[in-house]
């Protein structure tokens, strides 16, 4: 398998959500939140863009406090944080002021339910008027939307979708060193729209393929490998078909 990274329609809408940002008025809010559920590509994704855009990336952690967050966020900075919260605060600020950044919180959900560490982000933004984007699961909408004050300060929203078949097909052609179908890439569309799920397949497929010298998948094929039909009679009946 070989190893690219694939600009799915997900990917592209997160690319113009931070070029968007990036235009943003100074007057205008510069929050956003992307979210949507696990194995559709989200961290992946945001690490790729904030390595090659020079952002400050943080993933939240459980029982993570504001003075944790904003030390994780000096850190990032090149910052040695203090131990009092507010002194930490007030250099990331000053930094931030003179060399602004893009700040990504990774797995905000766990930030959710601490009123203070979010009210720590909105203050930050407000302060500094850099671009903040909040990153969390399926329901991190509903579960943010409780904090008005925060609701106010989106610039947009994003939501991570299921993989179309287009999706698909360029995953496999980015990815696979197989040859697959039109019919086989419709069938595994069907099976699968996850990143995880498909990374998974498309390396049991390979190794199948490989091992009984299949050039090209079909859905027949497709089916009797997903299916754990492999047994030596169906094998060697696909490798009549293809040889």
């Amino acid at each position: 398998m070989k190893k690219a990274f694939i600009k799915t329609k997900n990917v592209k809408n997160f690319v113009a959500l931070m070029e968007n940002l990036k235009k943003c008025p100074s007057n205008m809010p510069k929050m956003a939140l992307v979210y949507g559920g696990h194995g559709l590509g989200k961290s992946q994704t945001i690490l790729w863009w904030a390595t090659n855009n020079d952002a400050v990336y943080v993933r939240a952690n459980q029982g993570m406090t504001s003075r944790w967050l904003l030390s994780e966020i000096a850190e990032e900075l090149g910052e040695v944080p203090f131990w009092h919260t507010q002194e930490t605060f007030n250099l990331i600020e000053q930094n931030l002021k003179f060399n602004q950044k893009i700040i990504i919180v990774d797995e905000v959900d766990y930030l959710i339910s601490n009123k203070d560490t979010i009210e720590t982000l909105r203050d930050l933004h407000d302060r500094t008027g850099v671009p903040i984007v909040l990153v969390g699961m399926g329901m991190a909408d509903k579960k943010i939307a409780r904090y008005k004050h925060l609701e106010d300060r989106f610039f947009e929203k994003l939501k991570f979708e299921h993989f179309n078949k287009q999706d698909i097909s360029e995953i496999i052609s980015q990815l696979s060193d197989i040859k697959f179908t039109e019919d086989a890439i419709e069938y595994l569309s069907i099976q699968s729209n996850q990143f995880r799920q498909i990374i998974k397949l498309i390396n049991k497929i390979e190794k199948m393929a490989n091992t009984n010298n299949i050039k090209e998948i079909d859905e027949y094929t497709l089916k009797e490998i997903l299916n754990g039909q492999q047994n030596t009679k169906a094998m060697q009946k696909i490798k009549q078909i293809y040889a």
